[in-house]
């Protein structure tokens, strides 16, 4: 197996292509080692120090690392991971609930202005964003203010451009073709997330403590 990489706008994000199928459909982000659990291969991927998440497209995994650790030190290691997992036949999620329908499914529910919000995020917005190595989760639209909320994942997550894309290339796409579209905004961490991240950041200083001391 030959596993090419590719950069991202992301300087701490890099893409690892395997050549193969990753996703049959859709994208599906890790932001930490404990929602990695439900996967093999980011369970995996979260062993390796330094890595912070993980994200799986249709046929990459785009992996981002904390800023004082080095490309070259962490390819070899996620190199590994990632054939391990192929050449072992495992499946990619243990538990198949977490792949549920794509967020930007249109359901029979959607007024007119959500169907088409969702349609323009499919077919022209996030094609180009996930061959950055990311993707966008649709959150919402409020129909009195014209705000739709968007999450950023994979490279765009954190990405230095992330706020200039959000803004300049999709708000002004949106409100281009939909004229109900007034701004659009980013999600914030869902409660989880943020409790999860700050239980691992506590850990993390523990361990850096003990072994310091």
């Amino acid at each position: 197996m030959f596993i090419q990489t590719q950069p991202t706008p992301n300087p701490q994000s890099l893409m690892f292509l395997p050549g193969s199928a990753v996703l049959e459909s859709g994208s599906y982000e890790f932001s930490n080692a404990r929602a990695a659990m439900t996967s093999p291969l980011a369970k995996k991927l979260f062993c390796i120090d330094g890595v912070t998440a993980v994200f799986f497209g249709s046929d990459f995994v785009t992996v981002t690392k904390k800023d004082e650790y080095s490309w070259p030190l962490l390819k070899p290691d996620i190199f590994a991971a990632i054939m391990d997992h192929f050449s072992s036949g495992e499946p990619l999620f243990t538990d198949k609930e977490v792949l549920e329908s794509s967020d930007t499914a249109i359901h029979e529910d959607d007024d007119e202005v959500v169907a088409m919000i969702k349609e323009l995020l499919d077919t022209r917005i996030r094609p180009a964003v996930q061959e950055d190595g990311g993707d966008i989760v649709y959150r919402g639209f409020n129909p009195d203010t014209g705000t739709v909320t968007l999450k950023m994942m994979g490279a765009c997550s954190g990405c230095p451009s992330s706020a200039v894309t959000l803004k300049s290339g999709i708000e002004n796409m949106l409100m281009h073709y939909i004229p109900e579209v007034k701004q659009v905004v980013e999600a914030l961490p869902d409660e989880g997330e943020e409790e999860a991240i700050k239980a691992f950041e506590q850990l993390e200083d523990k361990l850096g403590n003990g072994t310091n001391g």
